[in-house]
C-alpha cells in the first residue's frame, strides 16, 4: 500500500508526459536563444562592458529585454497553428482541449497567441538553463566524498561541504536533480493550464464555426426536403399509377397505355430532379459544380403535376388557377407543398378526390390540400414517414 505513492509520483516525473513536457520546455528555451543573442548585442552596443557575457545582472537583463522581441514577431498568424500543434502533441492535454486550427485571423487571437509564445520562451529558458547548469553541479557534489573537496576547489561553493559536511553533498546533489524535475514538472503543467485559454479559439472563431455548422445544417435540411417531396411523391405516384394499370389492362388498354406514358413521364422527371439535387450536393461538398442544375419546378408547371397524379387514378380538382405575381422562391416552395399534399394522399388515402385550392391575400399566400378519408384508411397503421409535414412547415418558416 505505502509503494502506491511512490509510483505515482515516479511516473508523474519520469513518466512520458513528463518527458514530453520538459522536450516542449526545451524547445522554447531552444526558440529563446536567437532573441537573447540579439538583445545581448544591442546592449553590447550601447553598454560597451566587459563583463556582459558573464554577469547574470546583464544576463538576466538581455533575457527580459529579448521575451517583448519574441512577443512580437508572434504576432505574425502562422505562430499560432505552430504553437497549437506543437502543444497540442507535447503538453499533454486533456482530450477535452479546444485549440485552434488556422491562423490567428483577429487582433484577439494574435495578441494572445503572442502571449502564449512569450510565456513558453520564457519557461522553456528558464528550464533549459536549470537543466544545463544543475545536473553537473550535482553530479559534482556526489562526487565530493569519493574526489575529495579539492574536486571542483575553483568553483568557491564546494568548498561548503569541506570536512564532515562532505558526507552530506551526495544527498545535496539528489535534492539538486529533484529540484529540477520539479520545476520542469510545474512548467509542464502550467504551460498545459494555459494552452486552451491561449492557443484555443477566439469567440469570434466559435461564432464563425457555429455559423458554418449552422449553414451547413439548413442545407442539408433543404437537400433533404428537396429529395423527400421529389422523389417520394414519384415513388407514390409511380406505385399507383402501375397499380391501376395491372388492373384495367385487359379492360381499358387505353387507360393503362396512358398509365404507362404517366409512369415514364414521372420517373423521368424524377430522375431530372434527382440529379439536380445530386448535382446540388456535390457542389456543396466539393466546392465547384460540374455544370448548370436543373431549374426547380415552380407554380408554373403544376399542370404537369396534377396529370401525373390524375394518371394514377386520382380525381384531382383544382379551385381556379395559381395566383400570379408571385416571387420565384415563393413559387417554388408552394409547389413543393402541393407536391406534398397530393403525396401524403396517395400514400395515405389512396385513389380518393382531391382538391387543391390557392388563395392569395396581400402578402400572404394559402394553400389547401384537402381529400375525404375512408374509414379503412383512418384505422391505417402508419408504416413510416413523419417528414413530410415537417418539411412543409420548415418551408414556410424560412418564407
Amino acid at each position: 500500500m505505502t509503494t502506491i505513492p511512490w509510483r505515482r509520483w515516479t511516473r508523474a516525473v519520469l513518466g512520458r508526459r513528463a518527458l514530453l513536457r520538459w522536450v516542449h520546455l526545451v524547445l522554447g528555451g531552444a526558440l529563446l536563444m536567437p532573441y537573447f543573442l540579439l538583445t545581448t548585442v544591442i546592449l553590447g552596443s550601447v553598454v560597451r562592458s566587459d563583463d556582459l557575457l558573464t554577469s547574470l545582472p546583464w544576463q538576466l537583463l538581455a533575457f527580459a529585454a529579448a521575451l517583448p522581441l519574441a512577443a512580437l514577431t508572434a504576432l505574425f498568424p502562422l505562430v499560432r497553428p505552430l504553437e497549437a500543434t506543437a502543444a497540442r502533441a507535447l503538453c499533454g492535454l486533456p482530450e477535452s482541449a479546444e485549440l485552434a486550427a488556422g491562423p490567428a485571423a483577429s487582433w484577439d487571437a494574435r495578441q494572445r497567441t503572442a502571449l502564449w509564445y512569450a510565456l513558453h520562451l520564457a519557461v522553456g529558458g528558464v528550464v533549459s538553463g536549470v537543466t544545463l547548469a544543475v545536473p553537473p553541479a550535482a553530479v559534482l557534489l556526489m562526487a565530493l566524498p569519493v574526489a575529495g573537496t579539492s574536486y571542483g576547489a575553483d568553483l568557491g561553493w564546494p568548498g561548503a561541504f569541506d570536512g564532515g559536511r562532505a558526507v552530506l553533498a551526495p544527498a545535496a546533489g539528489a535534492l539538486l536533480l529533484a529540484g529540477v524535475a520539479v520545476v520542469a514538472l510545474g512548467a509542464g503543467a502550467l504551460l498545459a493550464r494555459c494552452a486552451p485559454a491561449l492557443l484555443g479559439p477566439a469567440p469570434a472563431d466559435r461564432l464563425a464555426a457555429a455559423e458554418e455548422r449552422a449553414a451547413r445544417l439548413a442545407s442539408r435540411n433543404r437537400l433533404a426536403r428537396e429529395l423527400h417531396d421529389s422523389v417520394g411523391h414519384a415513388l407514390s405516384a409511380v406505385t399507383l399509377q402501375a397499380s391501376a394499370a395491372r388492373r384495367v389492362l385487359d379492360a381499358d388498354p387505353g387507360f393503362a397505355r396512358e398509365a404507362l406514358e404517366a409512369i415514364e413521364e414521372t420517373t423521368r422527371g424524377a430522375v431530372a430532379e434527382l440529379d439536380s439535387v445530386l448535382g446540388l450536393l456535390r457542389e456543396e461538398s466539393e466546392g465547384a459544380g460540374t455544370g448548370p442544375a436543373a431549374p426547380s419546378p415552380t407554380l408554373a408547371d403544376l399542370d404537369g403535376l396534377l396529370a401525373r397524379t390524375r394518371a394514377a387514378g386520382v380525381t384531382v380538382d383544382l379551385d381556379g388557377p395559381p395566383p400570379g405575381g408571385l416571387p420565384p422562391v415563393v413559387s417554388r416552395e408552394a409547389y413543393r407543398i402541393v407536391q406534398e399534399g397530393l403525396s401524403n394522399a396517395l400514400r395515405h388515402a389512396g385513389p380518393v378526390p382531391v382538391r387543391v385550392r390557392m388563395t392569395r391575400c396581400g402578402s400572404e399566400l394559402e394553400i389547401r390540400v384537402e381529400n375525404p378519408v375512408s374509414g379503412a384508411a383512418a384505422r391505417a397503421r402508419r408504416t413510416g414517414g413523419g417528414r413530410g409535414l415537417r418539411g412543409i412547415a420548415e418551408r414556410a418558416a424560412l418564407l
